[in-house]
C-alpha cells in the first residue's frame, strides 16, 4: 500500500467540515512534509504545489515560472476555465515584457498618492451605506448591505461604469468565479460581461469622461498601444477583481473580529492599530485560496525539488501565509502582529496592482464600522449556518446576518 505522502491528493483541497475559516488541514500536512508536493488536478494531470512561505515568494519572483494562460500546460481549476481560456487573457496572465507594458498603463491610476486622494469619496460611501443599513433596522445581511456594494461603488466610480448595472455584473462574475459552473455557463456569463464592456468602451470612445476606461481609450487605444479588445479585457479584469476580493475580505474581517471580542476591543480602543490589523486579516484569510497557477518553462529547483520544464505549478498563498516558519501560531488572529510580508496580494512582478485601493477600502470600512456600531454582533454564532464560498475562486461569504 502506498504511503500517504506518496499520494497526490486532489486539488483544490477542501476545508475541514466545521472549520470553514481555517485552511484545509491536509494543506498544512503537505507543507510540513516538504516545501513542494504533488497534487492531482480535476482533469487527472498532476501539478507541483509550493506551500512554504519562503519558497512561494521565491517562486513568485522566478521568471522561469510562467503565468501565461496560453501555455498548453497551464493548470486550470475546472473544465469551464479551459473552455473559456481565451477570455481569461489579461496582463495578470502574461509574462514580461508583454505583462510589463500593459501594467505600466495602469500604474499611475493606482499610485499610493492617487489612491489616498480617493479617501474622502470612500469615506462618504462607507457612511452612506451604514446610514442606509442602520435606517433599515436590524437584522441585516452585512454582505448585501455593506461589504459588496462598497467596493462595487468605488470601482464603478473609478472605471466610469454605471453602478445601476451592478446586479448584472455581480451575477455574471459569480458564475465565472465558481468552479462548479459548466463551460457553457461560464462562456455565457463572460460573453455577457464582454459585450457589456465593449458597448461601454465604445460610448467612452465617442464621449470620453473623467474615468479610467476613458483614459485607456484616449491615451492607449487611440495611440495604438492597445487594441479595442485589450481595453475591454482590462476593463473587465478591473471591474470584476475590483469588487470580488475586497467585498469578501471585508465580510470575513468583520466576522473574524466579532468572533474574537478581545481583538475587537483592542481595535476599538486603539484605532491606530487598524492598518496593521488589515494586513493581519489579509494574511489570515488569503481569499485567493486556490493559489496562483504557473508553468515551468525551464527546469526550476524549489525547496530541494527540481520541477521539470513543462510541468504545471500551483503556488498556495493560503499555505504560505499560515506557514509557522514565517508566523508564530499562524492560525491565531493577532491584530498587533507584524504581517506585512504576507503574500495575500501575491509577490514580485505580478503582485496585485490594486492593493493600495483594497487597503484603503478595508481600513476606512473597518474603522468606521467599529466606531459607528459599538454593539454590532452576529445574529447566529454558528459558522455552520453561514454560506461560505467554498467552490469559488475567491473565498468568502454569501451572507453574514448581523444585528446591533
Amino acid at each position: 500500500m502506498p504511503q500517504t505522502e506518496d499520494i497526490a491528493p486532489s486539488y483544490p483541497i477542501p476545508r475541514a467540515a466545521g472549520c470553514p475559516l481555517d485552511p484545509p488541514p491536509l494543506l498544512g500536512e503537505l507543507r510540513e512534509r516538504r516545501a513542494v508536493s504533488r497534487v492531482t488536478l480535476w482533469d487527472g494531470r498532476t501539478a507541483w504545489l509550493v506551500s512554504r512561505h519562503e519558497e512561494v515568494r521565491q517562486a513568485l519572483r522566478d521568471p522561469r515560472l510562467s503565468a501565461d494562460v496560453r501555455h498548453p500546460s497551464y493548470p486550470f481549476f475546472s473544465q469551464g476555465q479551459v473552455a473559456t481560456r481565451t477570455m481569461l487573457e489579461s496582463f495578470l496572465r502574461m509574462d514580461p515584457p508583454e505583462h510589463d507594458r500593459h501594467r505600466r498603463m495602469l500604474t499611475a491610476e493606482f499610485r499610493a498618492a492617487r489612491v489616498e486622494a480617493m479617501r474622502p469619496g470612500v469615506q462618504k460611501t462607507v457612511d452612506r451605506l451604514l446610514d442606509e443599513m442602520v435606517a433599515a433596522g436590524p437584522p441585516a445581511d452585512f454582505v448585501t448591505a455593506f461589504a459588496l456594494p462598497l467596493p462595487s461603488l468605488v470601482i464603478c466610480r473609478l472605471l466610469g461604469v454605471p453602478y445601476a448595472d451592478h446586479g448584472f455584473f455581480q451575477r455574471c462574475s459569480a458564475v465565472a468565479f465558481d468552479r462548479e459552473s459548466t463551460a457553457e455557463e461560464i462562456r455565457a456569463s463572460r460573453e455577457e460581461l464582454t459585450d457589456y464592456l465593449a458597448r461601454l468602451v465604445a460610448s467612452k470612445a465617442e464621449r470620453p469622461t473623467d474615468d479610467l476606461i476613458s483614459r485607456l481609450v484616449v491615451d492607449q487605444e487611440a495611440t495604438g498601444n492597445l487594441t479595442r479588445r485589450q481595453v475591454v479585457n482590462l476593463g473587465l479584469l478591473l471591474l470584476v477583481a475590483g469588487h470580488e476580493t475586497t467585498a469578501n475580505m471585508t465580510a470575513l474581517s468583520v466576522l473574524s473580529l466579532l468572533r474574537h471580542p478581545g481583538q475587537l476591543a483592542l481595535l476599538r480602543g486603539r484605532p491606530e492599530l487598524i492598518p496593521g490589523a488589515v494586513e493581519e486579516l489579509l494574511r489570515l484569510h488569503s481569499v485567493a485560496h486556490n493559489g496562483l497557477p504557473r508553468v515551468a518553462v525551464e527546469d526550476v529547483e524549489i525547496g530541494g525539488t527540481t520541477i521539470p520544464a513543462g510541468d504545471p505549478v500551483l503556488l498556495s498563498l493560503t499555505a504560505a501565509n499560515h506557514d509557522p516558519r514565517a508566523y508564530d501560531d499562524p492560525g491565531r488572529l493577532d491584530v498587533q502582529r507584524t504581517a506585512r510580508a504576507h503574500v495575500a496580494f501575491g509577490f514580485g512582478v505580478h503582485q496585485c496592482i490594486g492593493q493600495p485601493l483594497a487597503r484603503l477600502e478595508l481600513r476606512v470600512a473597518l474603522a468606521t464600522v467599529l466606531r459607528r456600531l459599538p454593539q454590532l454582533r452576529l445574529v447566529d454564532e454558528s459558522l455552520g449556518n453561514l454560506g461560505f464560498r467554498h467552490s469559488m475562486t475567491v473565498f468568502g461569504l454569501h451572507n453574514l446576518p448581523v444585528a446591533w
